[in-house]
């Protein structure tokens, strides 16, 4: 029971600390982009370009945090 307990908290604290940097990651680079927008308007397609994948790239380092997280509640 209590190896149970740890391996749940140990998922928890995992998926938990895995995507607190990538959600506020992706609201920076929001942020940025909106200002960026702002300040030239024209450069639309390059500036979402950009922000699409910096946002791809942070969203991929959740996804990774999740398949920790599902090793450490299935596999160990």
């Amino acid at each position: 029971m209590e190896t149970e307990t740890m391996r749940l908290l140990a998922t928890a604290i995992a998926i938990g600390v895995g995507v607190i940097g990538p959600g506020l990651g992706v609201g920076l680079i929001g942020s940025k982009a909106m200002e960026a927008l702002g300040r030239n308007p024209e450069a639309e397609a390059p500036i979402r370009t950009t922000m699409i994948l910096a946002a791809a790239f942070a969203e991929s380092i959740a996804i990774f945090a999740l398949v920790v997280a599902l090793i450490i509640k299935f596999v160990v």
